[in-house]
Formats: C-alpha cells, sequence, structure tokens
C-alpha cells in the first residue's frame, strides 16, 4: 500500500469518525450532518477502492486517480460554503429584521410611560388644586 492511499483513507476515516462524534455529542445539526456524512463516507468508500477511483477519475479525465479526492474534497467544501453563505445571508436578514422591531418596540414602550407619566403628573396636581 503506497503512502497517498494510506493518508487518504487515514484523513477520509479521521473525518468520518469527526463527524459521527459531534454528531452524538449535538455540536453538529442534522441539516448539516448529512452532506458531511455523505461526504466522509464518498471520500472513505474512493480511498479504499483503487479500482473505483481509477474509473472515477477515468470517466473525468484525471490522469493522477488520487487527484479525484481532493477535488471531491474541494467540491464538497465548496458547496458546504455555498451553503452557510445562504443560511447566514437568511440569519443575517432575521437579525435586521428583530432588531428593527425591538426598536419599535423599545419607542412603544417609551411611548407608553410618558403617557402614564403625563396621567401621573396630572391625577397629582389636580389632587393638589383641591380645598385646603
Amino acid at each position: 500500500m503506497d503512502i497517498v492511499k494510506v493518508l487518504a483513507i487515514a484523513g477520509s476515516a479521521t473525518l468520518l469518525f469527526l463527524v459521527l462524534e459531534l454528531i452524538r455529542r449535538g455540536r453538529l445539526k442534522e441539516r448539516y450532518a448529512l452532506l458531511w456524512l455523505f461526504s466522509s463516507v464518498v471520500l472513505l468508500i474512493l480511498s479504499l477502492s483503487r479500482s473505483l477511483l481509477e474509473y472515477f477519475s477515468r470517466l473525468v479525465g484525471i490522469y493522477y486517480p488520487p487527484s479525484l479526492l481532493f477535488l471531491i474534497a474541494f467540491v464538497f467544501l465548496l458547496l458546504i460554503t455555498l451553503h452557510f453563505s445562504a443560511v447566514i445571508s437568511g440569519v443575517s436578514d432575521k437579525n435586521k429584521r428583530l432588531a428593527q422591531e425591538l426598536a419599535l418596540l423599545r419607542q412603544a414602550l417609551d411611548e407608553i410611560k410618558t403617557v402614564a407619566n403625563d396621567r401621573t403628573a396630572s391625577r397629582q396636581g389636580n389632587s393638589n388644586i383641591g380645598p385646603k
């Protein structure tokens, strides 16, 4: 077994183990876990099966089969980055909307406090005006 295959198997197995461990501990949500599990299993299968790796590399036109592993890893990372960018954009929009709603609620609360203070002051002023 050559060093590239050993490193590919070790890296893929480590990635799969880390993903499973993060899922087990609840640190990786299910919606993200599927993409990570899929990518690590694909990399591990291609790392273990040299003939399958050579077949797919020939199919794509890559002359050095281990380069296909790096290409697949890069594509998965690109997809995950794109997915996270979309999620962050959505969260940013929600955060902006929440900040605007909070500002409106604070303004309404301040207006309610002002009206309540004015009523309290006018009641106190009216009670002091009466006969002595």
